[in-house]
């Protein structure tokens, strides 16, 4: 896993989060739920590569 994935994943969490904060105090919950969902979406598709690699990786080990 690359150390530029993680940063990239802070990076994406803090915006979300001030981003939210500024919606939420404007009255537009809704907004700030769909922002923080479409950053879920767009994470789990960096996190998801790497996740079948690893079960990729632990099937070879188990297979004989």
């Amino acid at each position: 896993m690359e150390i530029s994935l993680i940063f990239r994943i802070a990076a994406v969490g803090i915006l979300v989060s001030l981003l939210s904060q500024v919606l939420k105090h404007s009255g537009r919950e809704e907004h700030a739920f769909l922002l923080s969902l479409a950053a879920l979406v767009l994470v789990l598709g960096w996190i998801v590569p790497y996740i079948y690699d690893l079960f990729e990786t632990i099937q070879a080990l188990f297979s004989f």
